[in-house]
């Protein structure tokens, strides 16, 4: 029997795949439920697996764009397995008897005789590779654009019969800039992954379809380093999970969301939608790009509960087995470039949301505290938004109440209760 396997819908949303690998070759035999093949959709890389055992016959290429239902390969239900593809290996293997072992060895003392002798029947052919009277010779026609181009010829490699150089090949042919070193300028071109190809559309859809603006500031990290020196052994031997940053500015953006509504809302047509509840997007570098899970009601979560999922979800994404599910949604973003060591930016909405939070590296910087210069370790922090949606009263109020609370974690994030909020 012929099984003809389509592409399953990998979301609700999502209409077409791309093929990003073939983890197997056509006529090979798979397993049932062997991962068979990575496609891209234009929100995570899933794998797809083999639906039964059988001989497969692949039906589309990598790099192909093939619409949810299309059938991408053929597996032959009916095959048999090959000899020696895993119980035929491992019959050789111990607890035979000595007629079996001896032919093992003798078959195997064949196949290394095989193999010495295609080996050496395969040495002499790189020989047979030599230079003609035509090599690097260049035809009337590429000699002219060669010399147009200031190129010698004996730096130019012919495609032509017996290495001639042909008029194709001349206007190829690159100067080398006077590099005095002879440095390789070669280039490499490779196909944008449909998930990077859908990043870049979305954000240009951003800077051309919202009216973004940027707004800045910067936090004294001191008290939140006096807490983590203070709890985080006790909170990680307790919970299991470091005491991060992410969890202090997760719960700070909730408390100031809650404060400013129009930054949880987003535009609909010509109508505004609030939510009363926080799904928080995170932002991970992936190993397939930007990947942007989301923290589900992050309102009701502690800090165990925020740094218990930003860890899942980071891991996740990580190694590339995050679902469509866990990145569709959101209202507000988080991204942090200080892990990458920026010191201010200016994020790009993620959309629909209508703002987005940048956390940047901290700087021990000189400020002014009691009307006295000190040193303190300091964040630029940095919030986008849509100015359609979001005034800049609203802007910069919510942005100083996240500041507020990063610079008073205890009264206002934690209600003056510091071991009850970390449940120590």
């Amino acid at each position: 029997m012929i099984l003809e396997m389509k592409v399953p819908s990998p979301g609700e949303s999502i209409t077409e795949v791309e093929i990003a690998e073939w983890l197997v070759e056509d006529g090979d035999y798979v397993e049932k439920d062997q991962a068979i093949a990575e496609v891209d959709s234009d929100k995570a890389t899933l794998e797809l697996p083999a639906e039964e055992s059988g001989i497969i016959t692949l039906k589309a290429e990598v790099g192909d764009a093939v619409a949810v239902g299309e059938v991408v390969c053929l597996i032959d239900t009916d095959a048999a397995k090959p000899e020696g593809a895993s119980d035929g290996a491992d019959s050789t293997m111990g607890g035979g008897d000595e007629g079996s072992g001896a032919k093992a060895e003798k078959d195997l003392a064949k196949e290394q005789e095989a193999s010495s002798k295609s080996e050496g029947e395969k040495a002499p052919q790189p020989a047979q590779a030599k230079e003609t009277y035509a090599s690097g010779v260049a035809s009337p026609a590429a000699k002219k654009i060669l010399s147009e181009k200031g190129i010698e010829a004996s730096s130019v490699k012919g495609s032509g019969k017996d290495g001639r150089i042909t008029k194709d090949d001349a206007v190829k042919a690159v100067p080398s800039m006077g590099s005095p070193s002879g440095a390789s300028r070669g280039e490499t071109r490779s196909k944008l992954s449909m998930l990077r190809r859908k990043v870049a559309e979305r954000l240009v859809s951003v800077k051309n379809d919202t009216a973004m603006l940027t707004t800045f500031n910067e936090v004294d990290m001191s008290p939140i380093f006096d807490l983590r020196s203070k709890y985080k052994e006790d909170f990680k031997s307790k919970h299991g999970v470091s005491l991060g940053f992410m969890s202090f500015f997760t719960l700070a953006v909730v408390r100031a969301l809650k404060e400013f509504p129009a930054v949880n809302s987003m535009i609909d047509g010509k109508e505004m939608i609030s939510y009363d509840f926080c799904d928080i997007s995170i932002a991970v570098s992936g190993p397939k790009g930007l990947m942007v899970p989301v923290i589900r009601n992050a309102e009701n979560l502690s800090f165990r509960g925020v740094e218990a999922e930003v860890k899942r979800l980071a891991i996740r994404a990580r190694e590339g087995e995050i679902t469509v599910d866990e990145m569709t949604g959101g209202t507000f973003t988080i991204t942090n470039g200080g892990v990458f060591g920026s010191m201010l930016s200016t994020p790009i909405i993620n959309p629909p949301q209508s703002a987005i939070l940048g956390m940047h590296n901290i700087v021990e910087r000189p400020i002014v505290r009691d009307g006295a210069i000190a040193i303190a370790p300091i964040m630029y922090v940095a919030l986008s938004y849509d100015h359609r949606i979001i005034d800049g009263k609203e802007s910069v109020g919510f942005l100083v109440a996240v500041k507020e609370a990063l610079e008073n974690p205890e009264e206002l994030l934690m209600s003056g209760n510091l071991e009850r909020a970390l449940e120590l």
